[in-house]
């Protein structure tokens, strides 16, 4: 009776295209989510490239060898300023890490008769790129003022004990400022409540799609359909209700977030309202898609799976994006959970106004409006079945 039992349940198995998707087909995109992420990024031996921009104050022969030098490092890429005509300011490089246009601005300082230093401004959400820059920049002042050193010593060949200041150890030390965080209550909660709350948005959205095709099976959307009521009416009346639910769960859970780990979502009310509309709207849409795509319940369940948790790793709800090369980045872009968590970024960590969230914006309404147009094309065999 046991082998008859295994016999039965591999039966089912060898029949179900949803099992066996689950079974085989999920483990190996997922290995190979991960394996392209970390392959290509951090687990590869090489970092992706950090943003950065450097503050010459010292205007030195030294300090400019310093940082031609450290331009061509492979691992970091040099952003243009505001004004590449004029020297680039503390104040304009600050303002570039809060706008994200960069992570890291190098500040290089030097007194008379002392050897260079430098400090880091850092946006804290790569919690990798300044410590990699960090080790850069005091490997090449180590050099810098090991050279500085020499050429005083060959110029004048006995100082005076009081002319030539001593070598401090200490000096190739270099600080990294947090210029985004530190005001921040918790920050890094803000961060990364954004990511799991559009994953379980898309989730929820899938499964509330999903009802349609239940109507579809016992008969519930024909008697519908036999009424006064139109698919288009339907469809929309599922896409608001879908939508009004992903908003009120997101809010849920920020509100969470506010009262147990001290996220500012009051601070933030304004952008906050709207990227969770647009992003709730989006993935109502895109719920909906799927739903008229797939004949079964089954055939959704196993499909909404590997794409939802394939757009939730290549957009930045599982892993941090500063960890993935430039290309994972640019792909993660085709998913709306990077545009997402991009304008909750900017809402809740960069503290940039609402108006700078049009691009995010308008790619989440251009996605849900598509999805909910071709989710229209779709349910038109249901209307002559």
């Amino acid at each position: 009776m046991i082998g008859t039992v295994i016999q039965i349940s591999l039966r089912r198995l060898v029949h179900s295209r949803a099992e066996l998707v689950l079974t085989f087909v999920v483990p190996i995109a997922f290995f190979s989510v991960f394996a392209l992420i970390f392959g290509n990024g951090i687990g590869s031996g090489t970092m992706p490239k950090v943003k950065v921009v450097a503050v010459d104050l010292a205007a030195t022969p030294a300090s400019g060898q310093m940082i031609t030098s450290l331009r061509t490092n492979e691992g970091l890429r040099f952003m243009a300023s505001e004004n590449p005509d004029q020297p680039l300011t503390t104040r304009q490089a600050t303002r570039m890490i809060r706008q994200g246009v960069v992570t890291i601005g190098i500040i290089v300082k030097q007194s008379d008769g002392h050897p260079m230093t430098a400090e880091l401004l850092a946006d804290a959400s790569d919690q990798v790129a300044g410590q990699v820059v960090a080790a850069m920049v005091s490997r090449e002042m180590a050099i810098g003022n090991a050279k500085q050193a020499a050429q005083q010593q060959r110029v004048v060949r006995r100082p005076p004990v009081e002319s030539v200041a001593p070598i401090d150890p200490l000096a190739n030390t270099v600080p990294i400022i947090d210029v985004m965080g530190k005001d921040k209550t918790n920050p890094v909660v803000s961060m990364y409540a954004a990511g799991i709350a559009v994953m379980f948005l898309l989730f929820g959205a899938t499964g509330g799609g999903g009802a349609l095709l239940e109507e579809r099976e016992n008969t519930t959307l024909d008697r519908l359909l036999s009424t006064q009521l139109t698919m288009d009416q339907l469809l929309l009346g599922k896409w608001f209700y879908l939508s009004g639910l992903g908003f009120v769960q997101v809010c849920v859970m920020f509100l969470w977030g506010q009262l147990i780990f001290g996220v500012d979502l009051w601070g933030h009310l304004d952008g906050f309202v709207m990227m969770t509309v647009v992003t709730s709207g989006a993935a109502a849409a895109f719920g909906l898609f799927l739903a008229t795509l797939c004949k079964t319940r089954g055939q959704l369940n196993g499909l909404s799976v590997i794409l939802v948790l394939t757009m939730s790793a290549l957009g930045g709800s599982m892993v941090p994006r500063y960890l993935m090369s430039a290309k994972m980045r640019e792909l993660g872009l085709w998913t709306f959970n990077a545009w997402a968590l991009d304008g909750y970024d900017k809402v809740f960590w960069r503290d940039l106004p609402v108006e700078t969230l049009w691009p995010q914006l308008a790619v989440l309404m251009g996605a849900g409006v598509a999805f909910l147009l071709v989710a229209r094309a779709l349910a038109i065999r249901w209307e002559f079945d």
